[in-house]
């Protein structure tokens, strides 16, 4: 088989992931869309292993161990990822990515205009920041 075949079925895979973490609002969906991602790369590494050893005398397959390391990587990344989504489900009630805020910030928008429905006046911003420091 040619080289050919795997890279551009593996540009293929990557652009749909791109695709779906640019495009997607649910953080499922962007978890899901990264795990494309990294999928094309593994299919990338063991498609120029397989290549380099057919050149090369020495088959030490480092493609293949680094996929391997990949898929352990990927697999812990998903596991926090999802406990963190499932986590902020709870909290929140939604898993969209646009109507979640930072929670340290503690913002509210009303979805109108876009401007904060809370938003403190001047002088009080300046009087927490003298009663933080």
């Amino acid at each position: 088989m040619h080289l050919a075949y795997p890279a551009v079925l593996s540009a293929l895979l990557f652009c749909t992931g791109l695709y779906g973490v640019l495009a997607r609002r649910n953080a499922i969906l962007v978890l899901m869309s990264v795990e494309l991602m990294l999928n094309a790369v593994n299919l990338n590494l063991v498609a120029f292993d397989v290549w380099l050893s057919k050149t090369a005398r020495d088959t030490l397959h480092s493609g293949q161990a680094l996929t391997l390391f990949t898929i352990a990587i990927a697999a812990a990344e998903i596991g926090i990822g999802l406990a963190i989504v499932l986590a902020v489900h709870r909290n929140r009630g939604t898993a969209d990515i646009d109507k979640l805020r930072d929670t340290a910030e503690g913002h509210e928008t009303d979805g109108t205009d876009g401007t904060d429905s809370d938003a403190p006046a001047a002088g009080s911003t300046a009087e927490k920041a003298e009663a933080t420091a």
